[in-house]
C-alpha cells in the first residue's frame, strides 16, 4: 500500500456544502490532514484575501506537506507567489462552483476578476478536480470563451491547458443516516425543499408550479427545510402565507437529525434551480425515498441512472405541473419508486477511494517531474 501522505487542505470558505465535502473527506481518507480554514461569510473578501491569510499561517507554521488540496474560494496562483515553501508542492484544486455558471444577483454588476481568480487558480494547479461533468465541461467552454473577449494579447491554449488536467469526482456524501426500510405513509403527497434559499435555486418557479396547483384544486403538504440568510427571496414569506394550511415545517432543521425527519417525512423532492454543480440535497432526499423531479439541464442527469431519467427529469415549467399533478393524484406512483440504491455510488465509502487515488496520483507525478 501506497504511503500515507500529510496534505493541507485549505478552505476559505469553511460552511455549508464546502465544509460537509472537506470534513468528510478528512473522516473517509486513507490519508493525514491539517485543515486551514476561515469562516464562511463575505465571499468575494475570501476569494481576494484568503490566500494571503493562507500563506502566513503556512509560513508561521513551518511545516513541509506533500499537498496542497484547496477549494476554488483559494487563488492558489496567489499562494505560490507569496509562499515560497510552497511553491514546490503538489497543488489539487477541487470546483465546488464556479463563477462562470453562478447567476449574478438581479442588481450586481460582474467582476471578471473573480472568472480569472478561477482560471488562475487552475493553471496554478498539478490538478484540478470538478464534482460533475457538467461543472467541468462547462468551465472549459467558458474559459474559451472568456479568453476571446479580451481586446488584444490573448493568451494561447488556456482552455486546453486546463482540460489536460482536469477531472471528474462526484461529491462524496453521508449517506448511511438517509438509509432504513421505506416509510408507510398515507394521505396526500408530501413535496420537499431542502435546498439554500437563494435566488439561484429558482423559488420563484417552485412556488409558483405550486401555487397553480393549489387554486386548482390539488391536495399536497409542504415541507421546507434547506439553508437560509439574513436576506432571503421574498416569495418564502409568501409562501408561508399562501400554503399555510398545508406547511408540514417551514424554515431551517436546527440538526441533522430534524433535518433526515423532513427528509422520510416526504415523498417528492423537486428542484427548479438555475444553477447546480452536483446536487448533494437532491442526493439526500432520493437516498432518503423522495421521488425526483429534476430539470432536464445542470448537472442533474449525472445524478440519476440513464433508464430512469426520462421519468424523472422535466423540461420546463408546463411540463414539472403537469408531472407534479399526476404525482398528487396519485401518491402511490411516487411512494413505489425506489432509487435509494442509484445513490450509493456518491456514498464516502464508495468515492474516499477514488479520492484518495487521485491525491496519490497527484503527488507521484510531481515527483515524477522532479526526478
Amino acid at each position: 500500500m501506497a504511503e500515507i501522505l500529510n496534505i493541507l487542505a485549505i478552505e476559505p470558505y469553511y460552511g455549508g456544502s464546502h465544509k460537509n465535502f472537506i470534513d468528510g473527506l478528512i473522516r473517509h481518507s486513507r490519508h493525514s490532514f491539517e485543515l486551514f480554514q476561515l469562516p464562511a461569510r463575505k465571499w468575494k473578501w475570501r476569494m481576494r484575501g484568503a490566500a494571503i491569510n493562507a500563506a502566513q499561517w503556512l509560513h508561521a507554521r513551518g511545516r513541509r506537506f506533500d499537498i496542497i488540496l484547496a477549494s476554488d474560494f483559494l487563488s492558489m496562483a496567489d499562494l505560490a507567489a507569496l509562499c515560497p515553501s510552497a511553491a514546490g508542492i503538489p497543488k489539487v484544486a477541487f470546483f465546488h462552483e464556479s463563477q462562470f455558471d453562478y447567476p449574478d444577483q438581479p442588481d450586481a454588476k460582474p467582476d471578471y476578476q473573480f472568472l480569472f481568480t478561477n482560471i488562475t487558480t487552475c493553471l496554478a494547479a498539478d490538478r484540478v478536480i470538478f464534482n460533475s461533468a457538467f461543472h467541468r465541461d462547462s468551465f472549459i467552454r467558458e474559459t474559451a470563451a472568456f479568453m476571446r473577449r479580451m481586446p488584444d494579447f490573448v493568451p494561447v491554449g488556456i482552455a486546453e491547458a486546463i482540460a489536460a488536467k482536469a477531472s471528474v469526482l462526484h461529491v462524496g456524501c453521508e449517506l448511511d443516516d438517509c438509509g432504513g426500510p421505506p416509510c408507510s405513509k398515507t394521505g396526500p403527497a408530501v413535496i420537499l425543499w431542502n435546498h439554500r434559499w437563494e435566488h439561484d435555486k429558482d423559488p420563484e418557479a417552485f412556488f409558483g408550479v405550486l401555487f397553480d396547483l393549489l387554486d386548482e384544486g390539488a391536495d399536497f403538504r409542504v415541507i421546507v427545510v434547506g439553508e437560509s440568510f439574513r436576506r432571503y427571496p421574498s416569495i418564502f414569506d409568501t409562501a408561508r402565507e399562501r400554503l399555510a394550511g398545508r406547511i408540514i415545517q417551514f424554515g431551517y432543521a436546527p440538526d441533522r437529525a430534524a433535518y433526515l425527519r423532513a427528509l422520510k417525512q416526504s415523498d417528492i423532492i423537486v428542484s427548479t434551480a438555475r444553477q447546480e454543480f452536483f446536487g448533494v440535497a437532491v442526493v439526500e432526499a432520493v437516498a432518503s425515498g423522495c421521488y425526483p423531479l429534476l430539470p432536464n439541464r445542470l448537472s442533474y442527469p449525472e445524478l440519476l441512472p440513464e433508464h430512469h431519467r426520462r421519468r424523472h427529469l422535466y423540461a420546463n415549467a408546463a411540463d414539472l405541473k403537469r408531472r407534479l399533478a399526476a404525482l398528487l393524484a396519485d401518491p402511490a406512483i411516487a411512494r413505489s419508486s425506489d432509487l435509494r440504491g442509484a445513490m450509493q455510488r456518491f456514498s464516502w465509502a464508495a468515492l474516499a477511494p477514488q479520492y484518495d487515488a487521485a491525491l496519490e496520483a497527484a503527488g507521484s507525478n510531481r515527483m515524477k517531474k522532479q526526478g
